[in-house]
């Protein structure tokens, strides 16, 4: 085992001279040599700081295009997601027709994908995924990542409709807190169905409408109460006939009973 550490030890030394050497010899087709070998074995990190110096040096020619592309992709494997999505994104400006651009416009997409935070968080780099991913797929529709391209566009929209989701009941909970956040729970999430038709919340989001016009109605000032008792009312039938079977039934014919025994004395 101490003989083993010992060889192991001076092969890492002299791996090391080694790269010092290239870093500081200006023998450029050796660098580019050295550069796609240690990309192919998986070292980034060296072969990024090659490719970096060498797309300048080597400007206007296929292997400025390919160390472009390497060093993007090199930035990727890194994980180091805002510079990756930066040379992508310049590298399919500045190489649209490349044999990598296809796959370099997919990664826009899947750098932004990356960044994408958790729900609660904002979801701006979400929203650029979609959008990348979206152009992608306008560019590219035959594209053997078009599958997969369109699962992440999936699971972003899903991310944003949770969000959406989140926010509704967010101001639902805060209630009269400092302000009507009732209406806005209202806003948010007619806003969050309008978009996002088909999320698996609408039932939540329809209820919570519901009973967020209810709250209103029930905290008016005289002047408003019928107006808003009516439109309670008519939220409620449009609940009950999309979800019949709802969880929720119990809860929105109190509402109903509620209502339409306010509104006889308007009736009378």
């Amino acid at each position: 085992m101490r003989k083993l550490l010992v060889f192991m030890a001076v092969i890492l030394l002299a791996s090391c001279s080694e790269y010092q050497k290239i870093l500081k010899s200006t023998d450029y087709d050796l660098k580019y040599e050295k550069a796609l070998e240690y990309y192919e074995e998986g070292d980034y990190m060296r072969a990024s700081t090659l490719l970096q110096e060498l797309i300048s040096v080597f400007m206007g020619t296929a292997r400025a295009e390919e160390a472009h592309y390497k060093y993007a992709n090199a930035l990727y494997e890194m994980r180091d997601y805002i510079s990756s999505v930066h040379f992508f994104q310049e590298f399919v400006k500045k190489y649209p027709n490349n044999e990598h651009a296809e796959r370099a416009q997919f990664m826009v997409g899947a750098n932004y994908y990356q960044m994408s935070p958790k729900p609660r968080l904002d979801q701006t780099d979400t929203q650029k995924a979609i959008e990348a991913f979206e152009l992608f797929l306008s560019l590219f529709p035959q594209s053997e990542m078009a599958d997969e391209a369109v699962t992440m566009i999936e699971e972003m929209e899903e991310k944003l409709v949770f969000k959406s989701y989140l926010s509704a009941k967010l101001y639902y909970h805060l209630g009269t807190y400092m302000g009507n956040n009732y209406q806005s729970a209202v806003i948010t999430a007619r806003n969050s169905l309008d978009e996002f038709p088909d999320t698996e919340y609408r039932e939540e989001l329809s209820y919570l409408i519901l009973d967020s016009l209810y709250i209103q109605a029930m905290n008016s000032v005289k002047e408003k109460e019928e107006d808003r008792l009516r439109r309670t009312l008519d939220e409620y039938y449009a609940f009950i006939n999309e979800f019949p079977e709802s969880s929720f039934m119990k809860d929105a014919n109190k509402i109903f009973e509620s209502v339409t025994s306010m509104l006889q004395q308007y009736n009378n």
